[in-house]
């Protein structure tokens, strides 16, 4: 086997073991398009509250969740008249807030009565998606309110000691966080 196939193998057992632990419940370090994530199965709500915890992140705040394809995510939104606009930003940094159908959990949703959602074109990102046969959790791998980090290395120790496994890779070469956007008026949030 070449050095360039043994390579993808390895990767790809790697994306293999971190869909596991999400499918089992665990929380997962993760690079995405700017900074590293924190993942997790959104319909568990035990693993959702976990990272609520490990962030020190108040549960009124909701969670972003990312796909690897728009038909993970097409039956927990609403769609808008704005569609067509919104499909040509993905896959893509860019995440776009929405009405939610009643297959939103609650505990997703913090105090909000919308969804953040994206379709990244992250390569580790939109495989871990694929692997674990939907969305995931995308919130910034930090405590809150201490600055995003952009590397496996710089994982606080008191958040790197209780998330289930790390999946090390590079981050995409977005500058900033990704653009957040209402999906009803387009008005940019963040």
């Amino acid at each position: 086997m070449s050095r360039r196939n043994n390579l993808i193998v390895i990767w790809m057992n790697k994306i293999k073991h971190a869909a596991k632990i999400l499918t089992k419940g665990g929380i997962i370090a993760y690079p995405t398009e700017a900074i590293y994530g924190l993942g997790c199965d959104p319909f568990n709500e035990t693993a959702v509250h976990r990272i609520f915890e490990i962030k020190q992140r108040p549960l009124t705040k909701g969670l972003i969740l990312i796909a690897s394809e728009y038909s993970q995510i097409e039956d927990l939104i609403m769609p808008t008249k704005h569609m067509d606009e919104i499909l040509k930003t993905w896959p893509g940094p860019n995440t776009w807030v929405f009405p939610v159908t009643n297959k939103v959990p609650e505990f997703l949703l913090g105090e909000f009565n919308a969804l953040a959602v994206r379709i990244t074109n992250h390569p580790i990102s939109r495989s871990l998606c694929t692997e674990f046969g939907g969305p995931i959790t995308s919130t910034s791998a930090n405590i809150s309110n201490d600055p995003p980090v952009k590397t496996w290395q710089e994982l606080s120790p008191n958040l790197f000691d209780k998330i289930d496994y790390v999946v090390k890779g590079t981050v995409g070469d977005s500058e900033k966080c990704s653009s957040i956007r209402d999906a009803s008026t387009l008005e940019v949030l963040r």
